[in-house]
Parts: structure tokens; C-alpha cells; sequence
């Protein structure tokens, strides 16, 4: 019998950076984990890490999956990468780091200072999106950086996505892949490549060329570990590194929902829902797909920026008593989560949720805030809980028909992962609300189970990435829409959530402009 072949990838999220273990048909064989503080506020709205943080923790996972696993290394054929996106790190000439790495959840903005020039200029301002270009370059990173700290900006020699900066670490090169690129930065989404030197971005932000890295597709090579990883993360020095993608990327891969039929839902710190398309396609409009982990597509993506946050919000401010119990019996909280949810009815007794606790550039707009409406007597903390829930559920619903729309075609099956989707109550309420069948993939890690997929289709240890997908991603549980459930949400969805933004469109904008925030 042939010797058995395995994939190390590595998954460095928000909230925990680990080393996970796959065999060729995808089975989970080993995995070091190590909790991360999510990031560290100097100021309020600000979020930031040490770069060396992740470096550090990475190489703790995967000692601690060597610690777990017995195998002989020369059964490792290959590594990839998947990471948070849009966590940006400025490097100096040496490849070191210049100051904290800014989170995608940094909220800083920088001043719009002039306008766009050019042909560019005057587009923008005959089709009326000058205010989301005004966005984008308020939001670019790079943009505060330069205007606030000067000194900083003029010693950056690269610029690097987390991506970009541990597969540095581990390689010694400056590349990154084309899929990890979902960040404010000259990025062209259409071509999948850095933006021609006419285009606009390179007006809208100070960086150059020669600052970002070299982009593969996934499935490409980005170098071999080096001797000095090797020693820091007991990875086998000369193992290929293969390019994979950002997380939610590889999520969808992992989950193999790669048609465009089937929806991918990423129950994680952002909450999204994606399809797998072979076209470029904006679900809405200048708010560009991302590049999909398999060559050549886009994944049109909708996001609750927040997302699953908002749970780990709900836990840390009314969970203490669940979290205490758990210790006590030994089990996880989250068990004791759901027993909250299934001790409410579907519709949690009429508390309706609008998730939109960060804004977002259009629907919903620069003004949005959440609420929740509906409060009564009746009302605990466990309905809180399960309207959260449902409301995240809502909104997911909502950019799936804004996808079908876009689109003209429907999307008839869900796939349900990240960590949310290990809740028992919160697939079922999510086959409620869609009304369709929620399937959970058979494993919970599918952002690293879609880097190793990545990675063996690059070695050819897969032929293609069909192949590789077929052999590697199945179903795990499904559940079925309760119609009892699935009527009630869709009155509710229909003749209250489809309304709330709507009406409370004008309040948010008067909080706005009385106490300034979101600013």
C-alpha cells in the first residue's frame, strides 16, 4: 500500500491563529490552536496588533499540533495559508515592522483632501458616486497613516496584508496570493490584479508599486519554508508553500459550495453569504465581488460587518451565568447558548432585530445603526439572544435575494459554516427564515480545509480543483424548515425586517448628525 499523503494549513483568523492537519480525503487529522486577543484600542475605534503576535502564536500552533499528532513529517507534501483580511502592516527595508498591524475592524478614517482628477474625476461625478469613492479613501489605512504619522509612511518599504507579511515569515519572499487581496488598496477586482497605473485608486492613496508584493493565483507556489521557519514553527524546511486565499475565500471552497446555485453562509466574526461565480458580478453597485480560491472566479459576497461578533458581544455582557454553568459541568457555553435559544419561540415573542451595529457605504448606508423593536414585559435576555440570531438570519436572507436579483438566477441550497454554524438552534432557525434546507459541511474547519484543498490541487496530488473538491468537502448534517417556524418568519421578514431600515433611515441620520457618531 502506498504511504498515506497530508496537507499542513494554517488559519489565522480574528480570534485564534491555528495549525490544522488534513489527509487527501479531507479529514480533520490534527490541530494546534492558540487563542488570540482579538486586537488592542490606543484610542477608541481604534484596532491594532503587534505583527510579531501573530508570528509567535503561529509558530505555538504549530507546536502544539506536533505535540498532538504522531506522524512521520516526510508525510507532509505541502502548506498553505489563509488569513483575516484587510489587516494591514507597514514594513521597513529590513522586513520589519514599522508600528502595530491596523485590523479590518479598525474604524479611524482619514480626511478626503482634493478630488479625483482626470477622467475618473468627472465620471465619478456625472454617475453621482463620489461619496463612495470619498468612502473608500476615508477608509484606506494607508491614507491615516500617511496623513497622521508622516514619519512612519515615508520608511515603509512594503506594504503587506497579514497574508503577505506571514508568508514573508515563512518564505522569505515578498508574494502574497491574488485571493488574499480584499483590503483598501489599488486592487483590481475585475482583472485580478494589481490596477493599471491610470486607474484611480493610485490617485486615491500614496502607495507605490514597488511597496505591495507579487501576486499568484491559488494553487501557485509562493516559495518553500525557509530554514529560519522551520525552526520557529517545526515545519520541514523546503516544504512548498501554496497559495490559498483569504479566509472567507477558502470557507467557501472548504465548504464546497462552488456553484452558483448553492449559497455559502460564513457564520464567523463578519457574517456573509457568498456564491462561486465564473463572472464578475456586483451585488450592488461599484462594491465589487472578491476573488474566489479557485483560479479565475469571483464570490459575490454580502456582509454583516459584525456579524458573529454580536454573539460573542451578547456572551460577554449577559452570558456570565451560562459561561459560569459551563465551567462547572465541563462542557462548552455554547451548549448552554442554545438551550436560551430553544427555550423561545420562532420570533423570539415579537423582539425583531436590525443587525446593522456597524455602517456600511450603501445598503445599508453611512448613517446605519442597529435596533431592536418590540419590546415587551415578556422579554429576557434569552429572547434577546435568539433575536440576534434571528437577525443576523434576516439579513443573510436579504442579500440572498439581492443576489438572486443581480444575478437572474436562484440559489436553492445553503451551506452553513464558521463557528456560529455549530450551533444546533441556529441552523435550524436559519432553514426556517431561508425557508430551504441548511446543510453544516462535515467539518467545522472549512477556511483551512479550503487552503488545503488549494494546496493539493498546486502539488498535484488532486488533478483539478473539481476533483480535489469532490474528494475533499461532503455534507454533514442538514436541517429542514420547520413550515410551522418557516410561517411566522416570513410575515416577519416581510411586513416588519423588509420595512425597518427603511423607516428608521431618517432617525439614523438624525443621531448622526446630533452626536456625530458614526464618524
Amino acid at each position: 500500500m502506498s504511504e498515506p499523503s497530508y496537507l499542513l494549513a494554517i488559519d489565522n483568523g480574528t480570534q485564534s491563529v491555528r495549525a490544522l492537519l488534513f489527509d487527501l480525503a479531507g479529514n480533520l487529522v490534527g490541530k494546534g490552536k492558540v487563542e488570540l486577543q482579538a486586537y488592542y484600542s490606543q484610542q477608541p475605534g481604534w484596532a491594532e496588533q503587534d505583527p510579531e503576535y501573530y508570528w509567535q502564536s503561529l509558530g505555538e500552533a504549530c507546536r502544539r499540533l506536533w505535540q498532538q499528532v504522531d506522524i512521520d513529517k516526510r508525510l507532509i507534501k505541502g502548506v498553505a495559508l489563509t488569513t483575516q483580511r484587510g489587516t494591514l502592516i507597514n514594513l521597513d527595508a529590513a522586513g520589519q515592522p514599522l508600528r502595530p498591524a491596523m485590523l479590518w475592524l479598525d474604524q479611524r478614517r482619514a480626511e478626503v483632501r482634493g478630488r479625483i482628477k482626470g477622467p475618473w474625476g468627472w465620471l465619478f461625478k456625472l454617475i453621482g458616486e463620489e461619496a463612495t469613492v470619498d468612502y473608500f479613501r476615508a477608509q484606506a489605512e494607508v491614507n491615516w497613516i500617511a496623513q497622521q504619522q508622516p514619519e512612519i509612511w515615508a520608511k515603509t518599504d512594503k506594504l503587506l496584508l497579514l497574508s503577505g507579511f506571514l508568508t514573508h515569515r515563512l518564505t522569505g519572499r515578498f508574494v502574497d496570493s491574488l485571493t488574499s487581496c480584499v483590503a483598501y488598496l489599488p486592487f483590481d477586482y475585475k482583472r485580478l490584479k494589481w490596477a493599471a497605473p491610470r486607474d484611480w485608486k493610485w490617485q486615491a492613496m500614496p502607495v507605490r508599486r514597488e511597496q505591495l508584493p507579487e501576486l499568484v493565483k491559488p494553487g501557485e507556489r509562493l516559495g518553500v519554508i525557509s530554514a529560519e521557519a522551520s525552526r520557529h514553527t517545526g515545519i520541514p524546511a523546503g516544504l512548498p508553500l501554496i497559495a490559498a486565499g483569504a479566509d472567507k475565500a477558502c470557507e467557501v471552497l472548504g465548504a464546497g459550495g462552488v456553484e452558483p446555485s448553492t449559497a455559502c453562509l460564513s457564520y464567523g466574526t463578519t457574517a456573509t453569504i457568498n456564491t462561486t461565480r465564473k463572472t464578475y458580478l456586483e451585488t450592488i453597485p461599484l462594491i465589487p465581488p472578491y476573488p474566489a480560491a479557485i483560479p479565475n472566479h469571483f464570490n459575490t459576497e454580502v456582509m454583516i460587518y459584525r456579524g458573529f461578533w454580536m454573539v460573542s458581544w451578547f456572551k460577554q455582557e449577559f452570558g456570565l451565568r451560562e459561561m459560569q454553568r459551563a465551567q462547572e459541568l465541563g462542557v462548552e457555553p455554547e451548549a448552554l447558548f442554545d438551550e436560551l435559544v430553544n427555550g423561545v419561540p420562532p420570533g423570539s415573542m415579537g423582539l425583531m432585530l436590525q443587525p446593522y451595529w456597524s455602517p456600511g457605504i450603501r445598503e445599508p448606508g453611512l448613517e446605519a445603526k442597529g435596533s431592536i423593536i418590540g419590546f415587551g414585559d415578556v422579554h429576557t435576555r434569552a429572547h434577546l439572544y435568539r433575536a440576534i440570531l434571528e437577525g443576523l438570519a434576516y439579513a443573510l436572507r436579504q442579500g440572498k435575494e439581492r443576489i438572486e436579483k443581480r444575478s437572474g438566477s436562484k440559489i436553492s441550497r445553503l451551506r452553513v459554516s464558521g463557528g456560529g454554524s455549530q450551533s444546533d438552534a441556529a441552523m435550524q432557525l436559519t432553514a426556517d427564515i431561508f425557508g430551504l434546507p441548511a446543510e453544516r459541511p462535515h467539518t467545522y474547519e472549512t477556511s483551512g480545509l479550503g487552503a488545503a484543498i488549494a494546496c493539493a490541487v498546486g502539488l498535484g496530488l488532486h488533478a483539478d480543483f473539481p476533483t480535489a473538491i469532490a474528494a475533499m468537502t461532503r455534507i454533514g448534517r442538514v436541517f429542514q424548515p420547520d413550515p410551522q417556524a418557516q410561517r411566522t418568519y416570513e410575515r416577519l421578514y416581510r411586513e416588519v425586517y423588509q420595512r425597518m431600515y427603511k423607516q428608521l433611515k431618517p432617525m439614523y441620520e438624525s443621531i448622526r448628525a446630533i452626536t456625530g457618531y458614526p464618524q
